[in-house]
């Protein structure tokens, strides 16, 4: 079996023998919200390549963007040529989330899977096989709490700061020099070029994290705002289901940005949710218990 987590950045795929990792290696990205095409296909040759493809008997992928049944068909009908015969399964990828987080009640994981990576997104299932979702709009539409949410707010913060006539602070600056200019107003025309777009903007966020690690105001507030963003879809989704957790917290962001991790507990406890994990696996390890509850 072969699982694959597409995300907006790249596509980890993992060859599974008998429940066991046998290969493990990552692409560029195959979500083609963020992608062409033709880039995504090509991503996924060269995966295939490296773990596999041939003889396998079913491949199970999560991506980002996955919101209808014709969603699910046109992304598998990129997989199918590297796998031929192979039961191919297409779910979002907070699917893949939210079984790596254990959240399990018997055979099925329940509890609510929220991403804060390069978007933003949570989905969630109650003990009764009922599902419901938030967010995952876009990053036209919403991606709040997300990475590119973060890099747009940082440019956003650079230009008010321009329109005031004040001097570029810590966050500026570290904005200009990553993007290699040297005016505020230069971010614009940058922000809107076809060279730049969602996974450009989305690795700024990093500057954002530093800035605020490093005790700057504006970008604490960011991050701040990013974690009660990501608790607003998880309690949506809470309320949806009428349960009270597990809520399970992944992506770049979510799982490697402790003042993140702080606002989103800080949010979701004073929503009545103190059942709050972030993952501690990458999420291509939940397709074994996604294949399981499949039977």
């Amino acid at each position: 079996m072969i699982g694959l987590d597409i995300g907006g950045t790249k596509t980890r795929g993992v060859r599974f023998e008998d429940g066991t990792a046998v290969a493990d290696e990552s692409v560029g990205s195959s979500n083609v919200q963020n992608v062409s095409r033709e880039e995504a296909a090509r991503h996924l040759a060269e995966l295939f390549a490296r773990i596999g493809g041939g003889t396998v008997a079913q491949v199970y992928a999560g991506a980002g963007g996955i919101d209808t049944d014709e969603d699910a068909a046109a992304l598998a009908a990129l997989i199918a040529p590297h796998a031929p015969g192979a039961r191919i399964t297409v779910v979002h990828d907070s699917r893949l989330l939210l079984a790596a987080g254990g959240a399990s009640t018997g055979v099925a994981s329940t509890g609510v899977a929220v991403i804060g990576g390069t978007g933003s997104a949570a989905w969630g299932r109650n003990s009764l096989g009922g599902e419901a979702r938030a967010g995952g709009w876009g990053y036209l539409l919403g991606d709040e709490g997300s990475g590119y949410w973060l890099g747009r707010e940082a440019v956003r913060h650079s230009l008010r700061r321009m329109n005031q006539g004040l001097e570029p602070d810590e966050l500026t600056t570290a904005v200009l020099a990553s993007c290699g200019v040297d005016d505020p107003n230069k971010l614009i025309a940058l922000f809107h070029s076809p060279e730049t777009g969602r996974r450009y903007w989305a690795e700024r966020a990093r500057l954002v994290v530093g800035a605020a690690a490093a005790g700057h105001f504006a970008s604490r507030e960011l991050v701040d705002q990013a974690g009660r963003d990501l608790a607003a879809l998880a309690l949506q989704t809470v309320r949806k289901l009428g349960i009270d957790g597990p809520v399970i917290l992944g992506g770049g962001l979510g799982m490697n940005v402790p003042r993140l991790q702080e606002s989103f507990r800080a949010a979701l406890a004073a929503g009545g949710i103190t059942d709050v994990r972030v993952l501690e696996q990458d999420p291509v390890f939940g397709v074994l218990q996604l294949v399981a509850e499949q039977g």
